[in-house]
């Protein structure tokens, strides 16, 4: 069963696509019909399959998941306890709270059977950089 990790460096909040290394990976692992998991090994980011053509659709949605969960020193969040680690944390938990960490692709053809808009993205909720990794597994 082909298994690989990748990393993803993020500069901050934000979407980032991973679709090209996702592709490569199925291509290389030889498994012609199958199901492909991706997880992310963090509590404070999430993934989502998302239309790639456009992007103010990634815009929108990092605006929308701001004002759904605003930082915590936000009047309207007083009532987070978890602070220890910025204002950014707390919400960025409750984001991947909302939010998938893993994703279920089917694969046909040794390639992942995404629709022709369809990009699968890292959803960073933090402020600042980080280096996340992502399991690839198929089965």
């Amino acid at each position: 069963m082909p298994q690989q990790q990748l990393t993803i460096n993020t500069s901050g909040q934000g979407l980032y696509e991973f679709t090209d290394r996702v592709r490569a990976f199925v291509r290389s692992s030889g498994v012609d019909t199958g199901l492909l998991t991706v997880f992310v090994r963090h509590t404070s980011c999430s993934l989502l399959i998302q239309e790639n053509a456009d992007p103010d659709v990634r815009r929108d949605l990092r605006e929308f998941f701001r004002r759904l969960v605003p930082p915590s020193d936000d009047p309207s969040m007083r009532w987070i306890v978890h602070t220890l680690e910025g204002p950014d944390d707390m919400p960025a938990h409750i984001k991947a709270a909302m939010m998938p960490v893993s994703l279920a692709v089917p694969v046909g053809n040794g390639q992942p059977l995404l629709g022709t808009w369809q990009g699968i993205y890292l959803f960073e909720h933090r402020d600042r950089p980080h280096s996340r990794t992502v399991v690839l597994h198929i089965a």
